[in-house]
């Protein structure tokens, strides 16, 4: 309780310096949602010239990526502290944080709470009513859960990718760019079901990086291209990834001797 009231504390005071610069703030948000409505309009227009994607429709496409980009989203609104983790590292920052008396994971998930990542997400909210709109998806109490356990578990999973990337610092010292590939890459081939990809992809997305567990199995459901109601529930089992990307913070957290910064 004591850990979570401190969080806060944090994200209050990285709101109240936001809201320093009003027109700042609004402008950067208006940025995220346009970007985002980019995409939307590339959909928009492939979906013009045909009818369907290995079997999915233009309703249900925007489901698909409405749910990866809010888990995107809120990951990297959460998360943001360790995606720019490397800078931390380089100037000696960390290492003031090192000798604090609370948890090093806290104080770095306080040190940015990226609120401008709400134009995304309204962006991602507008696109999944539309699509619940114009699809013909019969909405019951457990594919409203199972919409719920996809956001659960697709932040997790992409908040562990950043957990990872900013692990990877200790070694370095530099971000690496190629994990963009994991992060910013996976939000933009998440705009259609994962599935389309091929077998290789998919087998990859299942059992090494699990967005295939928070995005496409769980859709299929909602759709009603499955039953089983074991698809309901494996946007949780994708938590599971959190737990090496800790340990590898961890390890990385022992190892480190400072930047001589």
């Amino acid at each position: 309780m004591k850990t979570i009231k401190l969080y806060m504390h944090y994200v209050s005071i990285n709101v109240r310096c936001m809201m320093q610069y009003k027109t700042s703030f609004l402008l950067t948000t208006i940025g995220q949602f346009l970007i985002s409505f980019n995409v939307f309009l590339g959909i928009l227009f492939m979906f013009e010239r045909f009818s369907n994607v290995e079997g999915f429709t233009y309703s249900e496409v925007l489901l698909c990526y409405a749910v990866i980009l809010l888990e995107f989203s809120l990951a990297e609104m959460i998360a943001r502290g360790f995606d720019t983790f490397s800078g931390m590292v380089k100037n000696g920052e960390f290492d003031r944080i090192l000798v604090r008396p609370q948890n090093e994971i806290i104080q770095v998930l306080g040190t940015k709470f990226e609120l401008t990542r709400i134009g995304r997400t309204l962006q991602a909210v507008v696109m999944f009513v539309y699509g619940i709109l114009k699809s013909d998806v019969v909405w019951t109490a457990s594919k409203i859960c199972t919409v719920l356990f996809m956001l659960i578990g697709g932040t997790a999973v992409f908040m562990a990718l950043f957990f990872i990337y900013a692990a990877l610092c200790f070694f370095t010292l530099d971000g690496l760019e190629f994990m963009n590939v994991f992060t910013d890459g996976a939000r933009e081939f998440g705009k259609y079901p994962i599935g389309i990809y091929g077998k290789k992809m998919l087998l990859f997305t299942t059992f090494i990086i699990p967005y295939a567990l928070v995005q496409y199995y769980p859709l299929l459901y909602i759709l009603d291209k499955r039953t089983a109601m074991v698809y309901m529930f494996l946007p949780l089992a994708a938590c599971w990834f959190f737990i090496p990307a800790v340990l590898l913070w961890r390890f990385g957290v022992r190892c480190y001797q400072s930047s001589g910064s």
